[in-house]
């Protein structure tokens, strides 16, 4: 059995966002084709993903020079323990669907938290004479992003950073098997914005059957 983080990054559920109909497409078709899997969603709008900050600086430095957690002041007992219980929960998946509009260029300021929330030396890399190294080398990442325009390909595809950044962030965990599906170009052709979803919504029902 496998555990899948089905990870969503919009303010908006699959009835009126383009990305959330296709991610809810994959994850349905997914659970049908692998009914022994557990698919877990994190709707990364309601729930708490703490930022990086002076607290969180501050309580990890104490924990590292031998103070007792018990130590820390209670906000940054509060955000440090939120952090771990972030990261554990990340590493014991096996798959992740990251779901998400493209917002100027990138993805909801959310999703980078929650990257940020993961990336932490010791649990997914470690640090080396030869630089850093990925330990999650096991899994697997798929990603959902919707575009208004045409960004996968063609003279904008530089302008895009919201795919490319999870691709590398993805590698930094040490995870090489990295697909993305673009549900792309509805704003810049409305009259094909239908049939452009339901083409994406076939890709990741296809998906669904070899992720």
């Amino acid at each position: 059995m496998a555990t899948v983080l089905y990870i969503t990054a919009h303010p908006h559920d699959h009835h009126s966002s383009y990305s959330m109909a296709v991610g809810e497409a994959f994850r349905t078709a997914y659970q049908h084709a692998n009914p022994q899997d557990k698919v877990e969603h994190l709707d990364l709008y309601k729930i708490h993903v703490p930022h990086i900050d002076a607290d969180v600086f501050s309580g990890w430095g104490k924990l590292a020079s031998g103070t007792e957690f018990s130590q820390l002041s209670p906000d940054e007992q509060t955000k440090v323990n939120r952090l771990n219980e972030i990261v554990d929960q990340f590493i014991s998946a096996d798959k992740y669907v990251f779901v998400n509009p493209m917002w100027n260029f990138s993805f909801p300021p959310i999703l980078k938290a929650y990257t940020d929330a993961v990336c932490v030396a010791g649990k997914t890399f470690r640090y080396t004479a030869e630089g850093p190294v990925g330990l999650l080398t096991d899994k697997k990442v798929l990603h959902i992003q919707a575009n208004g325009g045409i960004y996968s390909e063609g003279p904008a595809k530089e302008l895009e950073s919201g795919s490319r950044y999870l691709r590398i962030v993805s590698g930094f965990w040490g995870i090489t098997s990295f697909e993305a599906l673009f549900v792309e170009g509805m704003n810049a052709q409305p009259d094909r914005a239908q049939a452009i979803k339901e083409e994406a919504i076939e890709r990741a029902k296809q998906l669904a059957a070899t992720f």
